[in-house]
């Protein structure tokens, strides 16, 4: 099996389907750190990113924005003092798709660079 910062996400049509049970969890288990949480019955997938001071929180958010655009992919960011917050869903869908789940782990990778 590939991993998953191998892939790139695919073009979502509003009619994709969304992530089966089994799905979830075997790319869950890709990506340990991330929670799956649900807002306004949509399931998600989140992150806090701890960090020393503001500087280093809003350089990493500028290296998500960057993952963002070139997957065609975009999270909400919210940016913080020694915090970064990332969530992945797919908006077209109201849910998750392996696209998520690719952004997720290619966004943990962004630590290691």
């Amino acid at each position: 099996m590939t991993s998953l910062t191998q892939q790139s996400c695919d073009a979502c049509r509003a009619d994709a389907p969304r992530v089966t049970d089994q799905e979830r969890q075997e790319l869950h288990g890709q990506i340990p750190d991330w929670i799956l949480v649900e807002e306004d019955g949509i399931e998600k997938l989140q992150r806090v990113f701890p960090f020393g001071d503001f500087a280093e929180a809003l350089t990493f958010t500028n290296r998500v924005a960057e993952l963002a655009e070139g997957e065609g992919h975009h999270p909400a960011i919210l940016t913080e003092y020694g915090k970064v917050t990332v969530t992945w869903w797919t908006h077209k869908i109201g849910g998750l798709h392996r696209n998520d789940f690719i952004c997720a782990a290619k966004t943990d990778a962004l630590l290691n660079d």
